[in-house]
């Protein structure tokens, strides 16, 4: 059975390699199950130190979808009630993918040709 670590492993990653970068990831949002319907549990942190608990087993499907900045990870909402800027205004950008807990591991549902692969280990893994 593969515990929560898979998810909580690529997003970990996602907030170190952005501070390795001078960056942050936005603590307001988060990834998130994948089921009948399309935003649904569990949640999928992108920053250490989360509570997310869990586990995860072969045939559940969630997304990462982290917002990376150039500055701080504080967030504010627009009026729209939609876009999500950060407080000090700069740059950011968001991502998402959609990954399938599989038997062996994962598969990434949206890889495109050419693009990098992601890669897990539990060799990897800080727990």
């Amino acid at each position: 059975m593969l515990r929560s670590l898979v998810g909580s492993e690529m997003c970990i990653r996602d907030s170190s390699r952005a501070r390795q970068d001078g960056c942050s990831v936005v603590k307001t949002y988060c990834g998130h199950g994948i089921g009948k319907l399309f935003h649904t549990s569990p949640n999928v942190p992108h920053y250490n130190k989360n509570k997310a608990v869990g586990k995860m087993m072969p045939g559940h499907v969630f997304t990462v979808e982290p917002m990376i900045n150039a500055g701080t990870w504080q967030d504010r909402t627009w009026p729209d009630n939609w876009t999500s800027v950060t407080v000090d205004g700069k740059r950011s950008a968001q991502f998402e993918h959609m990954v399938l807990v599989t038997e062996d591991g994962y598969e990434l549902l949206t890889q495109r040709e050419g693009e990098p692969v992601m890669e897990w280990s539990s060799d990897k893994l800080q727990r």
